[in-house]
């Protein structure tokens, strides 16, 4: 029996939130994305294994990693930092090595990366888990992005100085939304599902729309030459 081909692709924005994984699902035609609602999963394993699966997702999360401690920036982070420039650099966080995701908590891992702050430490559960369950055949489909990366690239690489947890902040990226992406403004203003915040909606079509990218073969990477870690998994952040 011959499966028919489906007349359009499956793409994801991903990112975290306080209940656990927030995804924006599209469906792409030509170019057009037509977004359809935002829902959350407590696992990211549970994102990874969705049915229908998804054919270009980008990720609110670290993919390649370095081996024991050596500070809290990557090649990639570095570059992204200044890409983003003043003040949206601080946005794009430190990330632990693999040896300190062998910790079970922020706190632990502290002990190792003497760099990491209190919001590091929060935050060191979801990196963890991104650092169990993304495995190299994940990178077939999933790339590691970061919304203040996408939301420079949507505003022609030019740097915002706004933040997003701010009005003005969250007006300049709904406009950015509203003309790189029509209709998918409507979804994102729409109340957030329970245990995600409004401004994660805006990150996570940053996050879609370089899904579509990525769809299309259009993404480029930090650093412009990415390195393989002892994982198999190429280290980068892309828009």
């Amino acid at each position: 029996m011959v499966v028919k081909k489906l007349p359009y692709k499956n793409l994801a924005g991903i990112t975290t939130c306080p209940g656990g994984w927030l995804v924006l699902p599209g469906r792409m035609a030509g170019i057009t994305i037509s977004a359809e609602e935002a829902f959350v999963v407590k696992n990211l394993f549970d994102v990874l294994d969705y049915r229908p699966s998804f054919e270009a997702a980008a990720i609110n999360a670290p993919m390649g990693l370095k081996d024991f401690p050596d500070g809290p920036w990557r090649a990639c982070d570095v570059d992204a930092r200044q890409y983003v420039g003043w003040p949206r650099a601080v946005a794009i966080y430190g990330v632990p090595s693999r040896e300190s995701f062998e910790e079970t908590t922020g706190m632990a891992a502290a002990r190792r990366e003497k760099w990491m702050n209190g919001a590091d430490k929060r935050r060191f559960k979801w990196m963890r888990e991104a650092a169990h369950e993304l495995q190299p055949y994940h990178a077939r489909r999933f790339v590691p992005a970061h919304p203040d990366v996408s939301f420079t690239a949507m505003n022609g690489d030019e740097k915002l100085k706004t933040s997003p947890w701010h009005e003005d902040g969250r007006h300049e990226r709904l406009q950015l939304i509203k003309s790189q992406l029509p209709g998918v403004d409507d979804v994102v203003t729409r109340t957030p599902p329970k245990g995600a915040h409004p401004k994660m909606l805006l990150d996570a079509a940053a996050m879609l729309w370089t899904a579509r990218r990525q769809s299309g073969r259009a993404i480029s990477r930090f650093p412009l030459d990415p390195t393989w870690d002892t994982e198999g998994m190429r280290t980068e952040l892309v828009r």
